[in-house]
């Protein structure tokens, strides 16, 4: 169930990043008809149709074929919006194991132990303060 989400997502995040909408798979059939006309009417085979609607030579076909606008606005995979979305998906198996922790008596009769933590920096010969000569 895990490998699934993590695969759902994935392609999730693909489709959003390539810029693919819903509404993209009912303007499918724009695209194929608009492809079939370029066929009949340039000459054009699959791959110019996609050069010129979405590649290379889009521009120049903009500018050349201008009473088409209408029909290219139909069109899928024309969407102009940029908009940056970070989303993290964070799915671990938790087997937990809990450890026996071991309890240890504690022996009361020597609960204190003293130790010196002063030390002065004057008393190591290296660190002697100047002396005048």
């Amino acid at each position: 169930m895990v490998k699934l989400t993590c695969i759902l997502s994935s392609f999730l995040i693909l489709a959003q990043s390539l810029g693919f909408h819903a509404n993209d798979l009912a303007e499918l059939d724009e695209l194929f008809n608009h492809a079939k006309f370029h066929q009949e009417t340039y000459g054009d085979n699959f791959l110019v149709f996609m050069a010129k609607h979405y590649g290379d030579l889009k521009a120049e076909h903009e500018k050349e074929h201008r009473e088409e606008k209408k029909d290219h606005e139909k069109l899928p995979f024309q969407h102009h919006c940029h908009s940056t979305t970070s989303s993290t998906y964070v799915i671990r198996d938790f087997s937990t194991n809990f450890l026996k922790i071991q309890v240890f008596e504690v022996d009361e009769t020597h609960n204190f132990f003293y130790s010196n933590s002063y030390h002065s920096l004057e008393v190591d010969e290296p660190f002697q303060p100047p002396r005048a000569a």
